[in-house]
């Protein structure tokens, strides 16, 4: 699967902020001690346990902005499945610049390729579906583009990626609003015609106000596997339905054969864990 990586330009800063977070106000004085000035060194990174890739970029970046005469050569691409002992790239140069921006580097790349794996994971419990499976806002301050990169190289689909590109009407909104029939009204009375909406909903006898409402996508918020397949059927198609909440690696495939559109996951941001991928001298 082939992923379009995200623009230098958004990811750069985020690397730099990084690197001056790990080399402080003297830089790397373990290595200015120990390693010659001149001295030369290449080093592979190397998967440690199966997974998916995500992060390429990162490290690239990691290591030109500490050096840009470092070479970077990868040997995979985005969203490539890893397999243990898989060299992921190559990088050659300053042996001082590489142990410098070497942690930097695995840390970016195996933050990003646990999320892909995670995502992976959940995307292969709902093959033969028709649900997709898509993020949340619950991401790492900060990373929050690189992140949601990181889910699409693991095969799911990204949800809003703040508050300002979609109206998602929650359930303290429909509290403070008087119900979901006169939050979505509100909402469609402001919203620009490119604007796409969403309300939450924690019942059938809300889903049905939502229905007569009319809003775009409707969240099915814990709802039981039984009241799941009664809100497919209600919805008769009519909105795009997504399921939140109780979703893990156990319950996602019962949820998909429900007929749900979308199924989103916090986990794939907020859980998953780090892949373990090392960077060894040649």
């Amino acid at each position: 699967m082939k992923v379009e990586p995200l623009p230098d330009l958004l990811v750069d800063p985020i690397v730099r902020a990084a690197l001056a977070e790990d080399l402080g106000r003297a830089g790397d004085i373990t290595s200015q001690a120990c390693i010659d000035s001149e001295a030369w060194m290449s080093a592979r990174f190397v998967a440690r346990k199966p997974g998916v890739l995500s992060g390429l970029a990162c490290a690239r970046l990691a290591f030109s902005s500490l050096n840009p005469d470092l070479r970077f050569e990868p040997h995979l691409a985005d969203a490539s499945a890893l397999k243990p002992g898989e060299a992921i790239a190559t990088v050659t140069g300053s042996a001082r610049s590489i142990l410098s921006a070497e942690r930097t580097a695995l840390n970016l790349m195996g933050r990003l390729s646990g999320i892909a794996s995670l995502t992976a994971a959940y995307v292969a419990k709902t093959s033969g579906t028709g649900a997709r499976i898509i993020d949340t806002r619950k991401t790492t301050p900060m990373l929050r583009a690189l992140e949601k990169y990181a889910v699409r190289c693991g095969g799911g689909a990204n949800h809003r990626f703040g508050l300002d590109d979609a109206i998602l009407i929650k359930d303290n909104h429909v509290a403070a609003c008087g119900g979901v029939r006169e939050a979505v009204r509100r909402a469609r009375a402001a919203a620009g015609h490119m604007v796409r909406l969403e309300v939450e909903v924690d019942s059938l006898e809300q889903l049905r106000e939502a229905l007569e409402a009319g809003p775009d996508i409707v969240m099915l918020d814990n709802f039981s596997l039984a009241d799941l397949e009664a809100a497919v059927a209600l919805a008769g198609g009519r909105v795009v339905l997504e399921a939140s909440g109780g979703v893990n690696l156990e319950t996602v495939a019962a949820i998909a054969r429900t007929g749900i559109d979308l199924i989103s996951v916090g986990a794939l941001t907020h859980s998953a864990p780090v892949l373990d991928i090392g960077l060894d001298a040649a």
